[in-house]
């Protein structure tokens, strides 16, 4: 009776706690506490799981401002991996105080149309594009595969006017047609290199 009754604990924590307690988790927190007494052993335990699951439901709660917050950084990170190491050193200053926090202006005020529980499956996508292509990151709904916002860079060579990186998004509210500007970086008279070299 007494391992049917602490497998049927361990597998309503389980449930109850989304799987982010294991039983291997608990027989570790268990063991750790060293309770010889063998009916002093199931009462302090199921009240020390019982409130090391609250605290996990009240460490999981969502937070938008958090949630931005990592988009954000994911964001940066994925922008220099597209610079590469040729570009990344010339315009990662610029890229920090011009065009990061117009990013960070665009992920506000998209996240402020989005209800909580759909923001919650919004997610940024894993790999830039090489090359000459355009785009950075895109955000997009997890659960429908639909992107939201499209992040892109272009090279511009205005006549005259050397080589220039145009940071621009596009919104899934037109069908991704305009261009939301973010702001433009220059480069110098000579070709940039490629993408992610």
């Amino acid at each position: 009776m007494n391992k049917w009754l602490r497998k049927s604990f361990f597998v309503i924590v389980s449930v109850l706690t989304f799987g982010l307690v294991t039983p291997t988790q608990l027989m570790n927190s268990v063991n750790a506490e060293n309770l010889g007494d063998r009916d002093a052993f199931e009462v302090p335990a199921q009240e020390s799981i019982l409130t090391s699951a609250t605290a996990l439901f009240e460490e999981t709660d969502f937070n938008r401002e958090k949630f931005i917050e990592e988009l954000i950084k994911q964001a940066e990170i994925q922008s220099y991996q597209k610079f590469g190491s040729k570009i990344k050193p010339v315009i990662e200053n610029e890229f920090r105080e011009i065009i990061l926090p117009n990013i960070e202006k665009a992920l506000d005020e998209t996240s402020a149309q989005f209800p909580e529980e759909d923001l919650k499956n919004l997610t940024i996508t894993e790999q830039p594009s090489a090359g000459h292509s355009e785009k950075i990151f895109n955000i997009k709904n997890r659960l429908t595969g639909n992107d939201i916002l499209l992040f892109h860079v272009r090279r511009d060579n205005p006549p005259q006017a050397g080589y220039w990186f145009n940071f621009h998004y596009h919104t899934y509210h037109d069908e991704f047609q305009s261009h939301h500007e973010l702001g433009s970086i220059y480069w110098a008279k000579n070709t940039p290199p490629k993408w992610m070299s």
